[in-house]
This record gives C-alpha cells, sequence and structure tokens, in this order.
C-alpha cells in the first residue's frame, strides 16, 4: 500500500475528510460504502485527489434521508450529491449506488440501470481498471476486483473486461484512455489500443462539448505533446480534429524551421504546455499554424505559406464553433492565431503602433505563445525579450491614455459628423501615442493643419 493511505499522521484534504465522514454515517447504517474511481487511483500514486466518490449500496432515496443537504442530480442512475461544510469551505461528494447497467444505445448513458448490492458487480462496469479500485477509509484496505493494481504498477491504461465493449458503453472513454495515458505517462494496453482504432470513427456520437472538454484537459494537464501523439497513433485525431491531422508532411523552410515539418512544429509548442495552462492559450498553440496546408507553396526560392494567418483565422474560428466554446474563447483563439506572425515586425514599430499591439486583449498570452513559437524553431528569444521588456517598461495610462480629442471635441470645434471623424480622431491618438501632442489644443491645431491641406 502507499503510506498515504495508511499514516495517521498524513494532513487529510477537506474533501477526504467529508468523504470519510459519508463513508463512516453509511457504515454506521448498516450499508457498504467506499470510496471509488479516480481518487483511490491517485492516492495510491501518491496525488493529491482533485475529488473524492463514495460508492455504496445504500439506495438513493436512503442517502437522501440519511443527509440534511442533498441534490438529486442524477437518482435514475444512482447519483446523489451530499453537500457539506468544513471550516468555511462547501464540499459536495458524489455518492453511487452500487449498480449494473443495461443496454447502451447513444454511446453515452445506459438506457436503464439495476441498483445492487454488489460491490464487484459496480466495479465491472467501470471504464479503466486503474479506476476500477475501491477504499476503505476504516481499514485502510483496497478491493480490487479487476486488476488495477497490478496496471498502476505496470503503467498501464487497461479497459475493464471488453474494450469494444466498454467503447461501445460510452465513446468518450477512448478520448479518456489517451488522456489517462498521457496525463500518467502510462502506455495503453495493446487490446485496448487495438479496440480504440477500430471505434474511431465512433466518437462522432459524443457530443461537441465533451470532445472539447477532453481534448482541453489534455492541452493543459502537462502531457499535451503525448497526448496528440497518442491521439494521432489510435487514429482519433483525423477523427476529432482532421484539420490538425492534415498537419502531417508539410514542410517548413529549413533556415526558419530546422525542427521539420508544421506537425513536428506544433507537437514542439505542445511540448512546452504546462500543467495549468490557459485553455485559450493552450489552443491558440495548437492551432496557430493551421491555415498552412492550404497555403503550401513549395517554390521558387524558398516554401511559403503565403495568407497562412487569414486563412487559420477561419479555419480556427470554424473549429471554435464547431467544439462550442464559448464566444469571449473564440475570440482569444482566433487572436492569438491571427497575430502571431506580427513579433517579427516589433522592432520596426512605430511607438504607436507597438501601444496599439499591446492592447490587445491579455497580451501576455500573445507573448507566450511566440516565445513557445520561437523554441519550437529557429530558438532565438531576441524579438520576444524585445517585445517583453518594452510590454512591461511602458506603464498602461501610455498604451490606453485619457483621448486628447474625442468626437464631442471635433463638433464643438465645427466638424460634421461623418467619415472624416474616424480619420481625425485616428491620427490625433496617434500623435498622443508617438508623444508628438500633450494637450487638446494641441490635438486640434493638428486635426485642423491636416483639415486644411
Amino acid at each position: 500500500m502507499h503510506p498515504i493511505l495508511y499514516s495517521r499522521h498524513v494532513e487529510k484534504f477537506p474533501a477526504q475528510i467529508a468523504a470519510e465522514s459519508i463513508v463512516e454515517r453509511l457504515r454506521a447504517e448498516g450499508y457498504d460504502a467506499y470510496f471509488a474511481g479516480g481518487c483511490v487511483r491517485d492516492l495510491l500514486l501518491g496525488h493529491p485527489p482533485a475529488d473524492f466518490d463514495v460508492a455504496t449500496s445504500a439506495k438513493p432515496d436512503a442517502v437522501i434521508a440519511m443527509f440534511p443537504r442533498t441534490f438529486a442530480v442524477g437518482a435514475h442512475f444512482g447519483v446523489i450529491l451530499v453537500a457539506d461544510e468544513l471550516d468555511g469551505q462547501q464540499i459536495v461528494t458524489e455518492v453511487a449506488t452500487f449498480r449494473s447497467d443495461g443496454a447502451y444505445s447513444d454511446g453515452r448513458r445506459p438506457e436503464s440501470v439495476r441498483f445492487s448490492e454488489s460491490a464487484e458487480e459496480d466495479v465491472v462496469r467501470r471504464d479503466f481498471t486503474i479506476n476500477g479500485m475501491l477504499f476503505d477509509p476504516q481499514t485502510g484496505n483496497v478491493l480490487d476486483f479487476v486488476g488495477g493494481r497490478d496496471d498502476l504498477a505496470a503503467k498501464l491504461i487497461r479497459a475493464i473486461g471488453n474494450p469494444s465493449e466498454r467503447f461501445d458503453e460510452d465513446k468518450l472513454r477512448m478520448l479518456r484512455a489517451v488522456r489517462f495515458a498521457a496525463r500518467f505517462e502510462f502506455d495503453i494496453e495493446a487490446r485496448t489500443e487495438s479496440a480504440i482504432k477500430r471505434c474511431a470513427g465512433q466518437i462522432h456520437q459524443v457530443s461537441s462539448e465533451r470532445i472539447r472538454d477532453e481534448l482541453t484537459r489534455m492541452l493543459t494537464e502537462g502531457h499535451a505533446r503525448r497526448a496528440f501523439e497518442l491521439l494521432d497513433r489510435t487514429g482519433l485525431l483525423k477523427e476529432v480534429l482532421p484539420e490538425i491531422d492534415r498537419l502531417h508532411g508539410v514542410e517548413q523552410p529549413p533556415e526558419f524551421h530546422p525542427e521539420g515539418d508544421v506537425w513536428t512544429h506544433t507537437l514542439m509548442l505542445l511540448e512546452q504546455l504546462p500543467a495549468g495552462a490557459s485553455p485559450t492559450l493552450a489552443w491558440g498553440a495548437l492551432l496557430h499554424d493551421v491555415g498552412k496546408p492550404a497555403t503550401f507553396q513549395p517554390g521558387p526560392g524558398r516554401i511559403r505559406f503565403n495568407g497562412h494567418v487569414e486563412i487559420g483565422v477561419r479555419i480556427a474560428e470554424d473549429i471554435c464553433r464547431r467544439l462550442r466554446f464559448s464566444n469571449d474563447e473564440s475570440a482569444q483563439i482566433a487572436a492569438l492565431v491571427e497575430n502571431h506572425m506580427r513579433f517579427g515586425d516589433v522592432r520596426r514599430m512605430k511607438a504607436s503602433t507597438l501601444k496599439r499591439f499591446f492592447r490587445l486583449h491579455d497580451f501576455p498570452e500573445h507573448l507566450g505563445l511566440h516565445r513557445m513559437d520561437c523554441v519550437a524553431s529557429h530558438g532565438s528569444l531576441e524579438l520576444y525579450n524585445f517585445a517583453k521588456k518594452k510590454f512591461e517598461e511602458t506603464p498602461h495610462e501610455e498604451v490606453r491614455p485619457v483621448l486628447l480629442l474625442t468626437g464631442k471635441d471635433l463638433i464643438e470645434a465645427g466638424y460634421k459628423p461623418g467619415p472624416e471623424f474616424k480619420r481625425l480622431l485616428a491620427l490625433a491618438e496617434d500623435a498622443q501615442l508617438e508623444g508628438a501632442i500633450h494637450t487638446k489644443q494641441e490635438a486640434l491645431a493638428l486635426v485642423a493643419g491636416d483639415s486644411s491641406r
């Protein structure tokens, strides 16, 4: 056993304390109850679990009657949320009744469930052996009916029972197998991987939102390169992101990209994403060169990708729509793709242009993408360091100053509203950002002189 399961001196998480209390109460009423699923896996690996789930022989009605604050979010499937408060912190624990499942017709949920009093019967319906163990917090014993501990030791992701049946039940499990293998640096067991390859085309039965969320987890758990290599190897990549699959074999000019083709370059960006990376930055890294396959021009002279940014923005927007990202997330991902080549001009930008560049929403994400792009290609961080230094040194009030001249000022000065307004206001703002004017009177004099020409 891992010592974290036994030591009475290890500081426990509030969620763990709450779950232990639930198990104790259920046991006191004569029911079986255990920690279940990913929390057992994480405890055995020595990782702090994100949450604690409880599996029990108690039926949903009994669970509801036993605890003062419950939410029947999935009572039909035996799932009740039990709420508690510890040290001012709201803790919600999922409590699920032992069950066996009927047929799955939609590739996601069983048409019916049968509640059970058998822990073993409950476990064999779960997805992977490493997620199929139960833990008794009162005795420290692990109940392992599926060989999960052996697979943890062997670093294997193995479907419980027949892998094809597990994937027929819930197609998303194919993506979860890839994510777990990447996250824990495990291999996918041979029969399980073969089943994924056979069933990969069925992933489209899964909702776009669920696919998006699983891919985002892959990108932000610290092992994005490994995850996408596995997506590629299993055939899932061309199903969920055919636009990224097309990056394979797209050559790049070796003088700028000695690393190789666009696929290799993109993998090298993904390799730099740390655990906890911003989802929009992660997707920006994945999609930044998605327009290159459509714009590949092999010569003469050298390989070119004229217009790849504009094409890439449209493709990125299409992907965001397909995967149902929020409007704000879509806008930021598209902006990262749209602006990633502008860093090549930062040394030549006028002060006004550079300050407007810094106004991009969450500019540090743009900096972060540019740095990864450089590291994954020529390796020079000269332009990154220049832009970063300028951004950090430029006060916010200089990047977004209170405007010296507004439309109201122009009207009061006798100008009639119209298309010329926008040009005159931009002229005054540029001069202000350049430091050429400092007062409203100077701004009015500037536009007056321009208007008289």
